[in-house]
Order: structure tokens, then sequence, then C-alpha cells
């Protein structure tokens, strides 16, 4: 590809293509790991590092790497990179990668990292390819701390508990509780919820996407030129 423009890649990672509302990607770990913030963050960073490492590698060997092994190739890249990031939390963050348990390795099947790597990555230049999966990543790290924080607030009336799991100790101070006395809504933090409010998510984007839409076709109506008809009198020599 030619002329690709960062801006767009932002745009479509962001929002217009973004891998969790849009094209309903990796809706795995998207459901299982979002009850709190910490569980979201961890696995929005590990998949985010994994975009970025796997797309790299993917585009340097993307002129030498022939139809034949080009898939298996792209998966020894990823569960390499995946490998090395449940080494560094096993390392960091003991805690937490305990609490993600299977859904860390099963990165490497997410259906958005192997499409990143074969609809972007082995079609462009190194830079663009890991900006594209960085930007990927952050999208979808974006959808889930935000899941992530509706299904805590809402089921324990709390916010950024457990953040010493991956900042330290200092960050057991993080915790804010937001109603004194709060009575748990058990749903929001089980599966059920996840489906729910993973739903509202989706249709609130397309209501604010029908609305830009709406906005643009009324400036684009106000904007046409209209034609006015001149009557020309008198004798023209």
């Amino acid at each position: 590809m030619s002329d690709i423009s960062y801006r767009d890649i932002s745009l479509n990672g962001l929002w217009k293509n973004n891998p969790a509302i849009v094209q309903l990607l990796g809706l795995c770990p998207l459901l299982a790991v979002t009850g709190s913030v910490i569980n979201a963050l961890g696995m929005g960073l590990a998949t985010m590092l994994v975009l970025t490492i796997s797309n790299t590698c993917v585009s340097m060997i993307r002129s030498f790497a022939s139809d034949a092994i080009r898939l298996p190739a792209f998966v020894m890249i990823i569960a390499a990179a995946v490998t090395c990031i449940e080494l560094l939390m096993q390392a960091f963050a003991y805690e937490l990668f305990q609490i993600l348990g299977i859904f860390l390795p099963l990165i490497t099947t997410n259906c958005v990292i192997l499409g990143r790597a074969d609809a972007f990555a082995c079609k462009n230049k190194v830079l663009p390819a890991m900006y594209d999966g960085f930007i990927m990543g952050v999208g979808f790290g974006v959808i889930l701390m935000l899941l992530g924080a509706v299904r805590e607030v809402i089921g324990t009336g709390a916010i950024f508990a457990n953040m010493d799991l991956l900042f330290g100790e200092g960050a057991k101070a993080w915790k804010i509780v937001l109603v004194d006395d709060y009575t748990a809504v058990l749903v929001a933090i089980l599966p059920p919820g996840a489906f729910i409010f993973t739903g509202m998510i989706i249709a609130l984007k397309n209501i604010i996407d029908d609305g830009i839409k709406k906005r643009e076709a009324a400036k684009s109506v106000n904007a046409t030129p209209t034609s006015r008809r001149v009557r020309v009198t008198g004798n023209i020599s």
C-alpha cells in the first residue's frame, strides 16, 4: 500500500474500525476479564504489546515470506510475543498473571492480532505496521478499560481496586469508594453483565455515528449551491 495516512490509521483503530466494538473480534477476553479496571488494564497492555511486536516482525519478513508459509510464520511470531509477555508478567506482576489465567496464552489465537498481521502488516512498511498494531491495541484496551470501569462501579460501588497488582504497594491508595454501604449488583461483574454493557457501548457508538452522519448530510445539503434563472431583455448586437 502507498500513501499511508497515520491520521486514518488512528481513526480506524480508535473509532471507525475499533477491533472490539466494530469488528467484534477478541470478544473472549473482552467479556471474561473486564470485571474490574485492573484486570482490563492488564489484558489491554498485554494485547497492545503483542499487536505492536507481531505487526513489526510480520512487516519485516513480508518480502521473503511466501504464501505457503505466511500464516504459520505469523502464528509463530505471535506465539513468541505472547510467551515473552507471559514471562514478564510472571516476573513482575505474578498475582495479576494468575488472575488473567488462561486468557493470556489465548492471545495467540486472538483474531484481532492475526487479522492485523494478514490484512495490514504484511502489506506495509515497518513504521506504519508498528503504528497500526499500537493503535489497534490502544483502541482495544480503551474499550476493555471502559467496560471494566462500568462493571466495577456498578458491581461494587468503587473503582481502581487492587491497582497494586500492577503498580506496586503505593497504588493501594488509588481505590475510590463512590458509595458507602453500597449493595453490590452481582450481575454487573458476572458474565451476563459483560454481555449487557458491551451491547450498550456498541449501541452508544452507533447512535453517535448516526448523529455524525446526519449532521454531515445536513451540511452538504446547505452547502449545495442553488441554481437561479436570469431573465435577459433587450437586443443583443
